[in-house]
């Protein structure tokens, strides 16, 4: 940091001194025309030392951002001649650019990424994949200033070698006008003269062209890409959804909401993975688990004595008997009313305009590829000799398994796993990582604790090798950090290491549709595969695999697929909340401090614990905290992070704060019912407002109290 403060004091030393002693008058064309023939004559003489003085004034100049290069690019021209002038400038420029692009990087990039890193995401992002692209566009517009172009770019992830080629190749054209230029020094009386209105929309439209280009050859493609498959002259629908789940739900309901054609197709149950198989039941049995824990925990409440008897029989079918009551809402029925097609079946796009199912075919304008996605089984030798169950199979339990091995230490294995815990289960969680890392150290500290205390045995940095069977005996042997071998007897095996998406059986890969490296389906901004009328959204697009994730995103594959050409939507990932449903619960959206540092983005942090909070200690759950993460000096949110009871429904304030650029005076300012969970907010805003208080004026108006008192 010391060396940064000194490189910049010692650019602004030679800047002032540029300025102190006046040697900008040296680069005016006044100048320049006065001393053109003494400077001609030099470099007839000694042309290779001229050249080299020169190139190092120029280079100089262009590094420390000083103004003349317009005048230093006349003179190259008036000097060494068109064909000379052009290289010796152009290199010359390039490599100046180049210094003041490392200077801004080294002096400026790490302040400017820390402070504004979370809104530079999308520029870096872009220029990341079209850096070229945008740099050459602006260089072949001399209009936008060279200096600016140079420190900008530095504060930029755009990469050095990229940087110098498209400056020099961008800046060839404006270069060769203003050599040429200086070989006609005589007729110039002012730089407007070498720039005239229809020369400088000319070297726009030259900018423009790399992209109008890139624009073409897109429609080329696609145009080829299409070219093997026939398309109708009349379509049976405006939309084809493959897949019943949260993403495909939503997605057929607005079709049908505006009035569009639209046919749903789902091989399994409506409702998908959330009302089957995750969010539905998994919260069911949560719910009776936290309840068993309340009345164990009853003594607290002042209740001397309570015993509670269950039947796990029982537990599974209230669990099965949720997900019945909430089915109704998902159903075939309701979304034929609603004006949907619903077709049961197995689908397979046979084109990119139609789709086959049940040995029909159905020809459409759009497509959404909607098919969710399966739990993952890891490749462990043996296992499939033993008694594992996924989060889609666990539901079928009617009998308690006394001891049960929870692979995963993510969500849903860490929901489980004390879930289980809480109903009687001996639980043993292998986790080859740490548990839930995706969260801060403080948020896991609590999910562990919390976790011991229900008697989950935790076992982190541990690798499942084999599963082996003995007659009745299941046994898995894992293996810790330190390369020992341990054997854990089990009646059930949970695998929760995750889910991957649904891509195989569909027709993808007949049609070319490519899958990334985590196995979902490649979109671009607008959730479009490579064919523009395809689009894929929920679990299989990724990034996220959140059922309100899911619906987000169909708001805007729907909208795109049915109106994209009257207008197109980026999806928006700016605020995406989440939960894990343990007890606490940890919920979070934006930023959390293991990302801010990651990504070296500076922020200052608030934290209000619920040791405080009058309503947490009169329901006996005063544990806990807000955590909130703010810009620097501002009280704009950059994530939130709340560990408690309630934690998901505090967490929806600090959304609608985030998503609306409202900042904690905001929330501060708003009258929370007394006494409520989400005054835990309002209480976070106020240790951020005590933290920034005006010390100065709140001095003054002490001494005004003073003088008052007499």
């Amino acid at each position: 940091m010391k060396q940064r403060w000194l490189i910049f004091i010692l650019l602004g030393l030679m800047v002032g001194l540029f300025f102190a002693f006046d040697l900008q008058h040296f680069f005016s064309l006044e100048t320049l025309k006065a001393s053109h023939d003494d400077l001609q004559q030099a470099y007839q003489a000694e042309p290779f030392i001229i050249i080299g003085i020169y190139s190092a004034v120029y280079i100089v100049m262009a590094a420390l951002s000083l103004p003349g290069a317009t005048v230093m690019t006349l003179a190259g021209g008036a000097i060494f001649g068109l064909w000379i002038g052009v290289p010796v400038v152009l290199l010359s420029a390039t490599i100046g650019a180049t210094l003041a692009f490392w200077v801004a990087r080294y002096v400026l990039r790490n302040t400017v990424q820390r402070r504004f890193g979370e809104r530079l995401t999308i520029i870096n992002n872009g220029l990341k994949r079209d850096g070229a692209f945008y740099l050459f566009s602006l260089r072949l517009v001399p209009a936008f200033p060279f200096f600016l172009i140079n420190l900008l770019m530095g504060l930029t992830a755009i990469h050095s070698a990229t940087f110098f080629w498209a400056s020099l190749f961008g800046m060839l054209a404006g270069t060769t006008v203003y050599v040429n230029a200086g070989t006609q020094l005589a007729a110039i009386s002012s730089i407007a003269d070498i720039l005239s209105p229809a020369l400088i929309g000319s070297f726009i439209l030259l900018a423009a062209f790399p992209w109008i280009a890139r624009w073409g050859i897109g429609i080329v493609k696609t145009r080829r890409l299409y070219a093997r498959w026939p398309k109708p002259a009349r379509f049976d629908r405006n939309l084809v959804v493959i897949g019943a789940g949260a993403a495909g739900l939503v997605t057929s309901y607005i079709a049908a909401a505006t009035r569009a054609k639209v046919t749903l197709i789902e091989n399994n149950r409506m409702g998908g993975d959330c009302l089957n198989y995750g969010c539905v039941p998994s919260k069911a049995l949560i719910h009776t688990a936290n309840f068993i824990k309340q009345a164990q925990n009853s003594k607290s409440l002042g209740i001397a004595d309570t015993s509670i008897g269950y039947d796990f029989a029982d537990v599974m079918a209230r669990v099965h008997r949720v997900v019945k009551t909430v089915e109704p809402h998902d159903s075939i029925e309701r979304y034929t009313k609603l004006g949907v097609d619903v077709l049961q079946g197995n689908a397979r796009i046979t084109s990119p305009w139609s789709v086959e199912v049940n040995g029909q075919t159905i020809t459409t304008r759009a497509i959404v590829i909607a098919t969710g996605a399966r739990p993952a089984v890891p490749k462990i030798p043996g296992l499939e000799a033993v008694r594992y169950y996924t989060s889609d199979t666990i539901w079928s339990l009617t009998e308690r398994p006394e001891r049960l091995i929870v692979l995963g230490g993510g969500p849903i294995g860490c929901e489980m796993a004390q879930a289980f815990a809480r109903l009687g289960c001996q639980v043993t969680q292998v986790e080859r990582g740490d548990l839930m890392m995706r969260e801060d150290a403080d948020a896991i500290t609590l999910v562990k604790a919390a976790l011991q205390a229900d008697g989950v045995r935790m076992l982190t940095q541990a690798e499942a090798m084999r599963c082996e069977v003995d007659a009745d005996t299941q046994r898995l042997i894992v293996r810790h950090k330190n390369g020992k071998e341990e054997v854990l007897v089990f009646d059930a095996l949970l695998c929760a290491v995750g889910r991957v998406p649904r891509t195989e059986g569909f027709g993808l890969e007949e049609l070319g549709i490519q899958i990334s490296s985590r196995h979902t389906v490649e979109t671009n901004a607008w959730l479009q595969t490579i064919y523009p009328n395809i689009y894929a959204c929920g679990d299989v697009a990724g990034p996220y695999q959140f059922t309100h994730t899911a619906a987000h995103q169909a708001w805007y594959a729907s909208v795109n697929a049915l109106f994209g050409d009257l207008k197109r939507f980026k999806v928006d990932y700016s605020v995406i909340p989440w939960t894990t449903f343990t007890d606490p619960e940890i919920a979070r959206v934006g930023l959390s401090e293991s990302e801010a540092n990651a990504r070296n983005i500076a922020y200052e942090v608030t934290r209000f614990n619920l040791d405080d909070l009058d309503r947490a200690i009169a329901d006996e759950a005063a544990h806990g905290f807000v955590k909130v993460l703010t810009v620097p000096g501002k009280d704009r949110i950059l994530g939130v992070t709340i560990a408690s009871a309630h934690a998901s429904d505090l967490l929806a304030e600090f959304v609608l704060a985030m998503k609306h650029g409202l900042g904690l005076n905001k929330i501060l300012g708003t009258i929370h019912t007394y006494p409520t969970w989400s005054e835990a907010n309002k209480y976070a805003a106020g240790e951020w407002k005590r933290a920034h208080a005006p010390h100065l004026i709140l001095q003054l108006i002490e001494k005004y109290h003073t003088k008052r008192r007499g």
